[in-house]
């Protein structure tokens, strides 16, 4: 039952079920009920044969022939009978059909009208039985009441609604087989797209493609939509923390020369306080560094969307506690609402490094704005992330060098050094753009543009 295939199978079989069930059904009771019908329409047709037969003889009674029209009248065991009674339920006439059996008659409809009963002979054969109670007018003008009656057995008839039956079933069974073999073979050829996604995964895993690609149903582009985006994002993923180690480890080389020059140097009376301003300085990048858990990357496959006003109070908050001297003044501009598809700790550090340089060079203000980036067919906005301040700004050759592909600053420069290579590898990551100008504020201004989400998936 872990079968989708299967679910739909057994679930198809049941509707036909009940679907050929009640067809079944009805086309039983109504082929039953046309058959009784045309059973009292011939049973009618032969009480009246009999009324035209039947003449007064010399007593003053109605006689029949002893031949009538209707030859299994005269036949034993036919399956069809006559009757005649007097007012007073005496018999008058049988057919010869009806030797050695009897016609219950114990019910007597009204002068002048029909009355179809069912009942049963002595052997329990089931009869379909037609009376009429006539007043006959004799010739001497005396008139008296009659019953005629003619039965039939019914064994014949249950006999051809058993056949039909049975016909019925043979026939929706084979239309219920041959419809099931039809739709497994249809849905087989449905489920191709999603065996096709599943072998496409399969070759991502084994490295033989990058990404799912765009040749599938409407009902599926969805999945294979986001299920390149989330393939994208584990890859960029990967790759930040790669670079991380490897800043990490390029960051160490500088503090690990310097207190190798200090250790092998003649020792000065600061000798202590020089080296211990080396051991901070690494014990903050490799705080910096790996600060991002790996661990983030497993529990957070799927992309959520991060609350922006909510994250950038709670990171104001922190600065001011930090700059708490400098008492920087926040200019805070967010459309409301607005919200980032990602990682929130991608957002944190996107908006956090940005902040922490611009509260660290700036004389009192700065200010950060956030508005939405829409595209044509989006299914998630993107994001315009801009902080400024008014501080000494970013000399032009040092912001040319870190837009650079594959270039970045030196880790080791005070202010926008390795915060900014990370922002620039995450919003990369995001397919997303990162730009500096001079600030109206008088500093630097660094923004971050992270296009619509539905512009970042890739296919093969």
């Amino acid at each position: 039952m872990y079968s989708l295939s299967s679910r739909l199978l057994i679930s198809v079989s049941v509707l036909l079920l009940l679907f050929f069930g009640v067809t079944i059904a009805v086309l039983d009771s109504a082929f039953t009920e046309a058959g009784e019908q045309a059973r009292r329409d011939i049973l009618d047709g032969h009480l009246v044969a009999l009324l035209a037969a039947a003449e007064p003889d010399d007593n003053a009674e109605l006689a029949l022939p002893a031949r009538l029209g209707e030859p299994r009248f005269g036949q034993i065991g036919s399956g069809l009978y006559g009757e005649l009674r007097n007012d007073s339920g005496v018999i008058i006439w049988r057919s010869k059909s009806v030797l050695g059996l009897n016609i219950p008659g114990d019910v007597v409809p009204e002068l002048g009208n029909q009355l179809f009963t069912r009942g049963s002979l002595m052997d329990d054969t089931p009869l379909l039985t037609l009376s009429l109670a006539v007043d006959w007018e004799f010739d001497d003008g005396s008139s008296k009441s009659y019953v005629f009656k003619v039965a039939e057995s019914l064994d014949s008839f249950n006999a051809q609604v058993a056949e039909f039956r049975g016909q019925l079933f043979g026939w929706f069974g084979a239309v219920a087989a041959t419809m099931l073999l039809a739709f497994s073979f249809l849905l087989r050829g449905l489920m191709k797209p999603l065996r096709k996604i599943e072998a496409e995964i399969g070759e991502i895993e084994m490295g033989h493609r990058v990404s799912l690609s765009n040749q599938f149903p409407t009902e599926l582009t969805g999945v294979a939509r986001n299920m390149n985006l989330l393939i994208e994002s584990e890859r960029a993923r990967s790759d930040r923390y790669r670079h991380t180690l490897d800043n990490l480890a390029h960051s160490l080389k500088t503090p690990l020369a310097g207190m190798r020059a200090l250790l092998g140097g003649k020792r000065s009376q600061d000798f202590g306080e020089r080296l211990n301003d080396q051991i901070d300085r690494m014990d903050e990048i490799v705080r910096y560094q790996l600060r991002k858990p790996a661990a983030v990357a497993a529990e957070n496959l799927v992309l959520q969307s991060v609350q922006v006003e909510n994250e950038v109070e709670r990171l104001i908050d922190g600065l001011r506690k930090v700059y708490h001297e400098k008492a920087p003044q926040f200019d805070v501009s967010i459309d409301r609402g607005m919200q980032f598809r990602g990682d929130t700790g991608d957002f944190l550090e996107l908006a956090g490094n940005l902040l922490d340089n611009a509260c660290k060079w700036c004389e009192q203000r700065v200010r950060i704005s956030v508005v939405p980036s829409i595209g044509g067919q989006a299914i998630a906005s993107g994001m315009v992330l801009s902080v400024s301040d008014d501080g000494p700004g970013i000399p032009q050759d040092a912001a040319d060098a870190l837009l650079q592909r594959g270039m970045r600053l030196d880790e080791s420069t005070p202010g926008h050094g390795i915060g900014l290579a990370v922002v620039k590898d995450i919003a990369h990551s995001y397919g997303g753009q990162l730009s500096i100008q001079k600030s109206k504020l008088g500093g630097a201004e660094i923004t971050v543009s992270i296009p619509p989400v539905a512009t970042t998936q890739q296919t093969a």
